[in-house]
């Protein structure tokens, strides 16, 4: 098989991977906590089951909803898919991941955060007011604490492309690195905010006072609906496999290793994946949400960790010189 042609056929396969795995990704952290909470819990596979309900019922519009409003969930879909298909998994090296550059993957999420806000507001609700205003507030201290710990990664692989940091740190010997491990605690709890996570939000509440994604959505439903709870757990796929490209690439296969190469890298990507989606759960379940106010301390950390992280890496190359 040429080169390209390969090269093409990997990207394919992991455009359709990543939009298979991610309801089961999501219901895996739904298994673990029901267990731990000694429920039965629904089986890992519901998130198939809701979203082809929901794209068999009819979607119901509100009177005053514009032509925006129809259109945002496709949008937002679309944008979440192109940013988690550009996102190294099984292998490094595709045809489009010339593309998967951090940078460029905080603006198509940023961009899908802002329609969702703007298709929650164009109802003119109050509940979609509130979820828009603090999914705003939550997106001003998450994204400069991201591009920190983008600038920490960058500095040390030399570059902003996901695939040339995945293979940088799987050639470089294995080293405990302080300005890394903070990063890593920063990404992991600017992911927990971005997908509304506990504690910054709970996924399964409808509380007026709590609830900051679910008050966004409260208008939709149908396929409507299933396009934005399809984009969701795809985001939740982005974060998870960016955390895993970024600080465990170990496993990853080579573009050119061909297809034998790509199903032991899609194995170590699925361990990884259903590990992570499981320690979710456990972390959901050990810790109480906390309140709408203290979101604001809890991702100024964030922001915090990962500033000390990029003066180390600074710090570590003036030393190197």
């Amino acid at each position: 098989m040429p080169a390209a042609l390969q090269a093409f056929a990997g990207q394919l396969v992991q455009m359709f991977l990543v939009l298979l795995i991610a309801p089961a990704a999501a219901g895996i952290t739904r298994q673990v906590k029901a267990r731990l909470m000694r429920r039965r819990g629904a089986p890992i596979l519901q998130g198939y089951r809701d979203l082809v309900k929901l794209v068999r019922k009819e979607a119901v519009i509100a009177e005053n909803a514009s032509w925006f409003f129809r259109a945002a969930p496709y949008l937002i879909f679309a944008l979440t898919w192109v940013a988690a298909a550009l996102v190294p998994t099984f292998a490094s090296g595709l045809m489009f991941n010339w593309a998967a550059d951090v940078v460029a993957l905080v603006a198509l999420l940023g961009a899908a955060r802002a329609l969702l806000a703007l298709a929650a507001m164009d109802v003119g609700t109050s509940f979609g007011g509130i979820g828009s205003s603090r999914e705003m507030m939550i997106a001003t201290l998450a994204e400069p604490a991201m591009l920190l710990v983008v600038l920490t990664l960058a500095l040390s692989a030399g570059t902003t492309r996901l695939a040339g940091v995945a293979e940088f740190y799987v050639t470089q010997p294995w080293a405990v690195r302080v300005s890394l491990a903070l990063a890593l605690v920063a990404l992991i709890i600017v992911a927990l905010a971005e997908n509304a996570r506990i504690p910054v939000d709970n996924p399964a509440t409808h509380l007026e006072l709590t609830m900051v994604h679910e008050a966004m959505v409260l208008e939709y439903s149908g396929r409507h609906l299933a396009m934005i709870e399809a984009a969701s757990y795809l985001k939740l796929v982005v974060y998870i496999s960016l955390i895993i490209c970024m600080f465990a690439p170990f496993g990853m296969a080579p573009a050119a290793g061909g297809p034998q190469a790509w199903v032991v890298g899609g194995l170590a990507y699925f361990a990884k994946m259903s590990l992570a989606a499981a320690v979710l759960g456990i972390w959901e379940v050990s810790i109480a949400k906390m309140r709408v106010f203290r979101v604001s301390e809890f991702l100024g950390g964030a922001f915090v960790l990962a500033f000390i992280a990029i003066l180390l890496a600074f710090l570590s190359i003036e030393v190197l010189r």
